[in-house]
Formats: C-alpha cells, sequence, structure tokens
C-alpha cells in the first residue's frame, strides 16, 4: 500500500509535467485523461486509479514507481516478464524465422530500452523486452554476412537490458542464462568493445555466487584482453572494467588490489567526460560513486573512507538514476555502522527518490531499513512508513 497522500502524488505528477514543459491540457490530451481529473489530481483532490496512473506516468515518460511510490504494478509486471523471457532464450542458438521489427526499428527501441534501464525504470523494459528479446535474437540468425556484426551487437544490449531485470528481481538462474546468451552474442560480434561490457556484466554471476577471488580474477583477465585505450568508448571499456574489479576486490577483502584498481579507473576517467558509453556510465563522478562502494564492500573498518568521500562530493542530478540510487543505498549502509541512523534513513528516502524500483528491490536497503526500525532509530513514523514499502516488516 502507498505511504504517499493523493496530494504528494498530485505535487509529483505537476512537477513531472513542469519539467517537460506541458500544460495541463498537453499532458491530459497525451494521456487521454479528462483536463478535469487531471485538475483534480494535481490538486490532491483526487488519486488516481492505476490505469489513469500508468497513462500518466507514459505520458510523462516515467515509471509509475515514480509518482506513487508504493505503486505494485511494476513488481507485477516485471514477475510476469520472467517466464516469457526464459521461454523466449530457451532456443536462442536455433533459427526461428524473420523478426516482426525492422532492423531499424528494433535498433532503435533497443536504445530506448537501455535508457529505461539506466534509469532504473523495470515496468516499462518488462512490458516490451520479451518481444524485443525474440526478434533480436531472430535478426542474429537472418542478418547477412556483412550486417551479422551489428545484429550481434543489438543482441548483446537487448540481453543485457533483459538481465537487468531478472537481476534485480533475484530470478539468478534466468540472469545466468541471459549472461549467457550476452556472451554469445558477443562472441559473434567480433567486437571487443562489447566483449569488455560482457566481461563487467558477467560479474554479477559471481556477485551471486560469492565467489569474488574468482570474479576478480575474470575481471583482471578482462582488463588485459580489452582494447587499447586509445580512444573515449576504449577508455571507459578499461576504466569501467577497473571499477568492477575494484568492488568486487573489497568484496574478496583484498584492499591493496582494491585500491590499485581504483586507482587506474580514476587515472582513466581524469581523461574523459561523465557519460553513458557502450551502456556503461563512466567518468569521474561514476568513479567516486565507486569509491563508496569499494569502502562499504571491504566493511565497517573503512566506514570513513565512505562517508569522507561524500563530504567532498555528491552525485549530481544527471547520474544515471539506478548508480546514483546504488550509491546512496551503500552510503546509508556506512552511516548506519557509524551510528547516525537519522542520516541513514535519509539516504534511503534520497535513494528511493532516485529510483524506486532499484531501491525496493535492494537487499541492502531493505536490511538497513530494517536494521533501523528495530532499533527504533530515526523518526518513528516515517521510518515505518518506509520499512512497509520496502518490504522489511
Amino acid at each position: 500500500m502507498s505511504a504517499d497522500s493523493p496530494r504528494e502524488v498530485g505535487e509529483r505528477i505537476a512537477a513531472r509535467r513542469r519539467a517537460r514543459r506541458l500544460t495541463q491540457p498537453d499532458l491530459a490530451a497525451t494521456a487521454a485523461v479528462s483536463l478535469s481529473m487531471l485538475r483534480k489530481i494535481e490538486r490532491g483532490d483526487r488519486s488516481p486509479s492505476d490505469s489513469t496512473l500508468e497513462a500518466l506516468a507514459r505520458a510523462l515518460d516515467v515509471d509509475a514507481t515514480q509518482l506513487r511510490t508504493g505503486y505494485t504494478g511494476t513488481e507485477r509486471r516485471v514477475h510476469g516478464a520472467l517466464p516469457e523471457l526464459s521461454a523466449v532464450i530457451s532456443g536462442y542458438d536455433i533459427p526461428q524465422g524473420p523478426p516482426t521489427r525492422h532492423p531499424d526499428e528494433l535498433a532503435k527501441v533497443i536504445r530506448t530500452a537501455v535508457d529505461w534501464r539506466l534509469g532504473a525504470q523495470y515496468g516499462r523494459i518488462a512490458a516490451i523486452i520479451p518481444s524485443v528479446l525474440h526478434d533480436a535474437i531472430r535478426h542474429v540468425h537472418c542478418a547477412s554476412a556483412a550486417d551479422h556484426p551489428a545484429a550481434a551487437r543489438m543482441l548483446a544490449s537487448a540481453a543485457r537490458t533483459a538481465d537487468a531485470i531478472a537481476f534485480k528481481y533475484g530470478s539468478n538462474d534466468l540472469s545466468a542464462r541471459l549472461i549467457d546468451l550476452m556472451r554469445w552474442a558477443a562472441d559473434r560480434s567480433a567486437d571487443p568493445l562489447v566483449q569488455a561490457t560482457t566481461a563487467y556484466v558477467r560479474t554479477e554471476m559471481f556477485f551471486n555466487a560469492r565467489a569474488h577471488a574468482v570474479g576478480l580474477a575474470a575481471l583482471e583477465h578482462a582488463v588485459e584482453a580489452a582494447p587499447a585505450p586509445t580512444g573515449r568508448p576504449e577508455i571507459a571499456a578499461r576504466g569501467a572494467l577497473h571499477m568492477r574489479a575494484a568492488v568486487i576486490a573489497g568484496r574478496a577483502d583484498d584492499a591493496d588490489a582494491a585500491d590499485a584498481h581504483l586507482k587506474h579507473a580514476r587515472r582513466l576517467a581524469d581523461t574523459l567526460p561523465e557519460g553513458t558509453y557502450s551502456g556503461t556510465a563512466f567518468g569521474p563522478d561514476s568513479v567516486r560513486a565507486h569509491e563508496v562502494s569499494v569502502a562499504v564492500s571491504l566493511g565497517p573498518a573503512y566506514v570513513d573512507r565512505a562517508l569522507k568521500v561524500v563530504t567532498e562530493w555528491k552525485p549530481p542530478a544527471t547520474m544515471p538514476a539506478e548508480r546514483r540510487s546504488g550509491m546512496y543505498i551503500e552510503l546509508a549502509r556506512a552511516q548506519d555502522w557509524a551510528g547516525r541512523p537519522r542520516d541513514a534513513f535519509e539516504s534511503l528516502r534520497v535513494a528511493r527518490a532516485a529510483a524506486p524500483q532499484h531501491t525496493r528491490e535492494h537487499p541492502w536497503a531493505r536490511e538497513v531499513a530494517a536494521g533501523l526500525r528495530r532499533q527504533a532509530r530515526a523518526d518513528a513514523e516515517s521510518l515505518t512508513h518506509f520499512a512497509e514499502w520496502i518490504g522489511a516488516v
């Protein structure tokens, strides 16, 4: 159940509308909602039904959870998509005829889905990704020799986007199968950048298995195999691998390796602007976020390192929502360890504002919220609402 009042939901809708420079008549027409109803919703006089909320969210180009934090339609959609994804990839190596989308249309919809992944809009991904992945697999089998590498790159990107919802929603077996599909596509692309990205994503399997030392070895091998950092995409690919290696080194309790990889990542990040390269955010801000992640991975003894980062730097609003949310969740863990419950709760709230579904499905966010509530730390009523929303009670 949502802890949001109708007024809070209405204010969010109005703020999103103004940010997109839409008038109320514009939004009402695009969402196929009556203007009088929209006005009542924005004033807080009326709470939108689920179907109306979804229509407004689509018109505003956001996930419905950005408008109502307790909205559960996204979870239903994601869980409904997971069996479809499993069926789609069951015979990915078997030709099954031509795709339903033209390759140009397929490339466009995959780019859109990647943007949704970076923005943690999992419900929107779930609504389209089974059919997109189905077409991407078929396209690889039907593409000409000249077009085959590009088709394989598209399939790798689609598989990564599908994996985002499988991994975030705890479907680890499906996630592993999607990563295998991504590796299959990467090999067929013969593109070292796609292969480096695949190695980056494959680390999820080592996190899930708690095989941190093996994961570190795999990433270090991937760094050696990555293309020379001669241009921005190549620099970002190598830098992202170093960032990921630093985190898993922290989980492996190898502080020296974590620091060495962070140093390499920082040096590479200083040579290019923050941005999204081959579907992965990289740059100076991403490295700072990973400095927090590494400190938390190393454990409570390193809490001061995590806290020091955020005294000198704050994630910019332009950072992808999923990464920004993840940084604040990890910061909340460090603040809880440091005996700063109010700060920890505030970081969880910031994480939720950035990416509600990412926060709700994150085990560390749930763990910190449950611990704060058990110890009656931070504002009791607000914390109880948050704990109920995240499923920590």
